[in-house]
């Protein structure tokens, strides 16, 4: 799929959200169809009025023809659009699928039927009933119908049991209502199949007087009677549970709507913690748990839920990134962007590209990847959910050591795609992680896929093309850091960049030149002058490997304080009006 294709497709996604409140102009689109339904469904009503053909015959048959062919195009590309909603919608048999659910179902026999009786008879009645259906699909924007089916389904399992127990006890004083009335009634009471009718049909109000034939006898009269207490219980019970399940629905939505809130509210903490550093206003690293309790009032379990719900959100325990001496734990809170699947990806149009392997693993790492890129103005692709070590099975895959079901992962696929595509042999993709860097003795570590202790530049297993132009980079890097107290090294501290690394799987995907570095947990996570190393880090790879836009550091977005600064505002979904696409992933 071409990226035009793509966005056009992520584009009709938010059009046909169906949701009425998110205060974005594919809302008018909502509305449009909504409109036409009703427009439609008049046509349907007032052509039942006698006269009515004959006096606005022209323009009933307008609305009819034009309704069905805006339907058309609009149920059309719902179709097409489906494998957005959701994966199992994907391909030919996916599409089939979705048009077997709900709304699909309803879309299609709405819509499609009018083509059919171009080629043969339909009759007229069908066509008429089938348009009235349409009325059904204002369904998918009703917040209150999705509150009733979520309250069902809440409840399915109770209401089958209460259906099944009303149903068998039913069936069992029918029987024996034959076994009794029989003998007194057996021109009424024939076999058992009369007196299972008489009872079920009960509980309808016998519509059509089949068992207008009460019992006689005592016994019967009795089970009669009985029979009634179950017709109440029949629509009691099911009302009351689908009442308690409407009920929970509510609150358990309200409950939503206040961990959005808090979440929405630890995002915006986090730009207002921001301060200033080399000049430049930066947003909050980290936000402890400390904080966030004392400023924001939530306690430890409302954080925690509130971060699970969120999409840009997640929790570290800092002493993970301790390398020695005790490691009591530190919980913080920090974001991420989110517009992919597998996390971010950002195209600037630069001859340079980040890569972030394992954000949701190393501390610190997306939040120092992010930065060298923005600053930078380069490409950004970051993998912020998938790890090895995933606590949920879904995300449980390794980006960074490359395994046979790692290539198997759609979103690793989707991941070195938008990482190699139209990469050429003057680019360059470096990939940044996190590191121990064997207890800190260095800060940054050079890999281009020589053996330990191998100070050359150009030797047969060099990952990197163009070594003369990594020889300049790394020289220049290796001053820069150091006039910054900052120590860096190349192939001194780590062993051989290992045959599964990301890096190399990259590499063996494109002409560009691949680079790793990896940056200690120290730097990252507890020195002060990770600002001052991010600045450093961008403006050297900017100056020697920037080839496609003017050289220069990217600071517009840092001129202001980050909670007054629309970008970051609207990056991490505070702005909510304005950034909604995180919410179609």
């Amino acid at each position: 799929m071409t990226d035009r294709i793509h966005q056009f497709k992520k584009e009709l996604n938010r059009v046909f959200d169906d949701n009425l409140h998110t205060k974005q102009w594919h809302n008018y689109v909502d509305y449009a169809i909504i409109g036409l339904i009703i427009i439609s469904t008049l046509e349907v009503f007032a052509s039942t009025f006698p006269g009515a053909e004959q006096q606005f015959g022209g323009l009933l048959k307008f609305i009819d023809i034009f309704t069905t062919i805006i339907f058309t195009i609009e149920v059309t590309l719902r179709i097409w659009n489906a494998d957005m909603l959701d994966d199992k919608y994907k391909g030919f048999w996916g599409r089939v699928r979705y048009c077997f659910s709900f709304y699909g179902l309803i879309d299609l026999l709405s819509t499609y039927p009018f083509y059919v009786s171009l080629f043969f008879p339909v009759p007229y009645t069908a066509l008429k009933v089938l348009r009235i259906a349409r009325l059904l699909r204002v369904f998918r924007f009703m917040h209150s119908f999705r509150l009733l089916s979520s309250a069902i389904k809440s409840k399915k399992s109770e209401l089958w049991v209460s259906l099944q127990f009303l149903g068998i006890v039913t069936i069992i004083l029918s029987l024996i209502l034959y076994f009794v009335e029989h003998n007194a009634q057996p021109d009424v009471y024939v076999n058992g199949w009369d007196s299972v009718l008489w009872a079920f049909l009960q509980y309808i109000g016998d519509p059509g007087g089949f068992a207008d034939t009460p019992p006689v006898t005592i016994a019967g009269q009795v089970i009669a009677a009985c029979v009634g207490i179950l017709g109440i219980a029949i629509f009691a019970v099911p009302a009351g549970l689908i009442g308690s399940g409407f009920t929970e629905v509510m609150e358990a939505e309200q409950k939503e709507e206040e961990l959005k809130e808090n979440a929405k509210n630890i995002n915006k903490f986090m730009l207002i913690k921001g301060f200033k550093r080399e000049g430049l206003f930066w947003p909050a690293k980290n936000l402890s748990f400390g904080d966030i309790k004392l400023e924001l009032g939530l306690s430890e379990e409302e954080i925690l839920k509130a971060v699970t719900l969120a999409k840009n959100l997640r929790v570290k325990n800092l002493a993970t990134a301790v390398n020695e001496g005790p490691k009591n734990d530190m919980l913080v809170v920090n974001q991420f962007y989110l517009n992919t699947p597998y996390g971010s990806h950002v195209e600037r149009g630069s001859s340079v590209t980040i890569v972030n392997p394992i954000g949701i693993g190393d501390n610190g790492l997306s939040f120092f990847d992010w930065h060298i890129a923005q600053l930078g103005g380069f490409n950004y692709v970051s993998n912020e959910f998938f790890s090895r070590q995933n606590s949920n099975e879904d995300v449980r895959c390794n980006f960074y050591t490359v395994a046979e079901d790692t290539t198997e992962n759609p979103c690793f696929r989707q991941f070195i795609d938008d990482i190699t595509r139209d990469r050429n042999e003057n680019d360059w993709i470096v990939v940044v992680a996190g590191e121990q860097i064997v207890k800190n003795i260095t800060d940054f570590h050079f890999e281009f896929g020589g053996e330990k202790g191998e100070t050359g530049f150009d030797f047969p297993e060099c990952i990197t093309r163009d070594r003369t132009l990594l020889k300049q980079l790394y020289d220049d890097f290796s001053k820069t850091m150091e006039d910054k107290g900052l120590k860096t090294d190349a192939h001194q501290v780590q062993p051989k960049l290992n045959k599964d690394n990301v890096t190399r799987y990259i590499q063996s995907r494109t002409n560009a030149n691949v680079l790793l570095i990896t940056v200690s947990y120290k730097l990252m996570v507890f020195d002060k002058t990770v600002h001052t190393a991010i600045c450093n880090f961008a403006d050297t790879l900017n100056r020697n490997l920037e080839t496609k836009q003017e050289k220069g550091l990217h600071k517009e977005e840092y001129k202001t304080r980050s909670i007054e600064n629309a970008y970051w505002r609207e990056l991490y979904g505070i702005d909510e009006e304005k950034t909604k696409e995180s919410d179609n992933l």
